[in-house]
This record gives C-alpha cells, structure tokens and sequence, in this order.
C-alpha cells in the first residue's frame, strides 16, 4: 500500500467520492489516506469526525480487505471501519475480529443551488448569543445528536423562528471538508413539527454547504423514511452504508 499525500491524489484514486474526500478532511494533519498499490481501494482514517475515529473505505473488496487489514494495524482498533454495505459486509467476512455495527445512510449532492431554498424561507445563521437557545432545543428533540454547541467540529448554526419569536428548527454545518459541507444536528421544537421549520432550515444548509464547498452531504437512519424523502426532494442521492468495529 502507498500513503495518498494529497487532495487531488486521493480525488484521482477514488474517483471523488464524497465520502473519502469527507473523511479526509483535506488531509490538513487530522486524517491520513492509503490507495492500494494497484489503485483499486482506498482507505482515509478521520480522527473525532463526527464523534468517532471512522475509517472510511472505498473500492474492489479483493483490494480493500489486505488494504484494510494493513491499516488497522497502524491506526489502531478504535477506527471504525465504514463504507458501502457491501464492501463491509466482505470486510467482517474475511477480517478476523472485525464485527457489524449498523446500517445507516449517506446522502450527497453538487450542483447548482437555485433549486434549493424556498423563496419564502427565514432560516438564517444564528449569532452566538442565541447558542444558549439551540442548546436547550437540540437536547429536548435530538438529544442523540452528535452536533452540539460548543463540539470541537461544530461550526455554524442556522435556525428559524414561529410567529411568537421561538426558535422552532435548527441545525448546523458540521466536520465540513474542503470539498464537501457536511450537516448535523438538525432539530426541530415538538410543538412546531409538521409546519415546514425543518425544512427550510435543511434547504438552508444545503444550499450554503454548496455555495461554499461545492457538495452537501449528511448521514441519515436508514429506517427515518421521511427524512430521506425531505433530503431526495432538494437533490441528495442516498446511499447505504454500514459499519464494522473491532472486538476488544
């Protein structure tokens, strides 16, 4: 295997796929990246993205599984490997230790963003005197959230507010990537679902995520059909996902 030291390199060696070049981060110290000597798999390891130390791998399963064994063993146990259902499927297989640990969905997009937002939106980016706000409403609808004020990762906060001046959806560009604008957190008051809220914040975020990074991605519960619904409707392809861990 060969250590990828650049950007293009790894675009070049996994043909851009969002969620290698995500992974990587820009390859700015947080991540490291490895091609197979013959090109045909691809391993980034992303350090506290998203919450976990993920492995992401991409490629020809004959490939990626001495590819994946080889890295592991450098990078040690706590990265857990993610990718394609199939191609994790033929890593539990065939690595010993390696174990399921769920399915889940990623979902990206380019292009252009007219598409998008709707006219009437009023999600905006919150300022930080409001962090306190988001705060209280991440933790009563979406306390499972790995986005949270004040996570190392967590950049910018949008939101929308009801009639009454309550703060009714937000969510957050989070991890983003050079190249890819990742989406977290997005949370939604109990008492404002079903109005719309939710919405105009994702199309806010997706549009801003493709205006500055060029690709809007987000991972999704692969059981959460509505979700997946609202998201194809501004343009996301989905795509299913799994992960492996090592057992101790």
């Amino acid at each position: 295997m060969r250590e990828i030291g650049s950007c293009e390199d790894l675009k070049a060696c996994c043909a851009g796929d969002a969620l290698c070049m995500w992974a990587a981060q820009g390859l700015d110290g947080r991540s490291r990246a490895w091609a197979s000597d013959d090109r045909r798999a691809v391993v980034v390891a992303g350090a506290a993205l998203s919450a976990r130390d993920r492995l992401a791998v991409w490629g020809d399963p004959d490939a990626g599984v001495p590819l994946v064994r080889r890295v592991l063993a450098q990078v040690g146990p706590t990265y857990r490997p993610f990718g394609d259902s199939t191609l994790i499927d033929v890593l539990v297989r065939e690595i010993p230790g390696l174990t399921a640990a769920g399915t889940f969905g990623w979902m990206d997009r380019r292009g252009f963003v007219d598409d998008v937002r709707p006219a009437d939106s009023a999600a905006a980016w919150l300022p930080g005197c409001a962090l306190g706000e988001v705060e209280l409403l991440v933790e009563m609808s979406f306390p499972d959230s790995y986005a949270k004020p004040e996570v190392p990762g967590v950049e910018r906060w949008a939101g929308v507010r009801d009639h009454a001046g309550r703060l009714a959806a937000v969510g957050a560009l989070a991890w983003c990537a050079p190249t890819v604008g990742f989406l977290s957190g997005v949370a939604v008051h109990p008492g404002a679902r079903k109005r719309g809220f939710g919405q105009q914040v994702c199309a806010f975020l997706v549009t801003e995520a493709l205006k500055v990074h060029g690709a809007a991605a987000l991972m999704v519960n692969d059981w959460n059909h509505a979700a997946r619904r609202l998201y194809e409707g501004m343009g996301l392809r989905y795509r299913p996902l799994s992960a492996a861990t090592l057992r101790a």
